[in-house]
C-alpha cells in the first residue's frame, strides 16, 4: 500500500452547516436587555412579554402602545430600519375551524392525516391574530450628526409583536416608519386587520371589488360561490 493509499479521506463538507448559522460578521447578539429598558422608559404596560428563540428576540406589546414602542425604538434604542410587517391567523390552531372543506363541523388541525401531525399544539398568545413588526439597526449618527452605516457586528434584529381579536384595531406605524404602508395594506388585504390612521388602507394585491380576505382561516376554500367563473 502506497503512502498516498495510508491517509484518511477528507470528509465531505456539511451542506447544512451554513444555514444552521444563527448570526453572522454582519449581526451582532440579540439586546436581552432590551425590554427591561422598554419598561423603564415608557411604563411596565408597555411590554407584555418577550421571547428568544434561535438568537432573535421578540418583544410582546399590547396594541394601543405599539406605535409609543415603535417611536421609543426608533429615536432612543437607534432601530432605524422597518424591513416587515406580517400577520398570523390562528383561528382553530387547537382544534376545529369552521367554514373549511371536511365534515359540517370544519377541519381538524389535530387529527392525525397528510394536513397534520398528531399533536395538539399549544396556542401561542389569548388572541386570533398576531401582528409582527420586524426592526433592524441599520445605521448610526456621529456627535456632528454625520449617519454611518452600523459596523460589522453591530446590526441587530428585533421582533416586535402585538395580538389582536377579529375586528380589533392597530395603530398605523406610518407615521413612525413611512415604510410600514404597504405592508400593512396586505395584511388588510389578505387578513381583514384595521390600522388606524393610515392614510390609504385599501387592497393592495387583490382586485378592489374582492369578496373577503382570502388568508383569513375561515375563508372558504372551495365549493360554490366561486370568484371565477365561465360567467365572469
Amino acid at each position: 500500500m502506497s503512502a498516498v493509499d495510508e491517509q484518511p479521506a477528507t470528509p465531505a463538507p456539511d451542506p447544512l452547516a451554513g444555514l444552521l448559522e444563527v448570526n453572522s460578521p454582519t449581526w451582532g447578539a440579540a439586546d436581552e436587555a432590551l425590554a427591561e429598558r422598554l419598561a423603564a422608559a415608557l411604563g411596565d404596560d408597555a411590554v407584555e412579554g418577550t421571547l428568544l428563540h434561535r438568537g432573535e428576540l421578540t418583544v410582546i406589546v399590547p396594541a394601543a402602545r405599539l406605535r409609543d414602542v415603535a417611536r421609543h425604538l426608533r429615536d432612543a434604542e437607534g432601530y432605524d430600519f422597518l424591513s416587515d410587517v406580517t400577520a398570523i391567523d390562528y383561528l382553530g390552531y387547537e382544534g376545529e375551524v369552521a367554514g373549511y372543506w371536511g365534515t359540517g363541523r370544519g377541519r381538524d388541525l389535530n387529527r392525525t392525516g397528510s394536513w397534520g401531525k398528531a399533536v395538539v399544539p399549544q396556542r401561542p398568545g389569548e388572541r386570533r391574530f398576531a401582528i409582527n413588526v420586524h426592526l433592524a439597526k441599520v445605521t448610526t449618527r456621529d456627535e456632528d450628526g454625520t449617519v454611518r452605516l452600523v459596523p460589522d457586528g453591530g446590526h441587530v434584529r428585533l421582533r416586535v409583536q402585538t395580538w389582536v381579536d377579529d375586528g380589533e384595531a392597530v395603530p398605523s406605524l406610518i407615521p413612525v416608519y413611512p415604510s410600514a404602508d404597504f405592508h400593512e395594506r396586505e395584511a388588510w388585504d389578505f387578513f381583514g386587520i384595521v390600522f388606524l390612521d393610515h392614510p390609504n388602507l385599501r387592497r393592495i394585491l387583490m382586485p378592489e371589488d374582492w369578496g373577503g380576505h382570502p388568508q383569513r382561516k375561515d375563508y372558504p376554500i372551495g365549493g360554490e360561490p366561486v370568484q371565477f367563473s365561465e360567467a365572469q
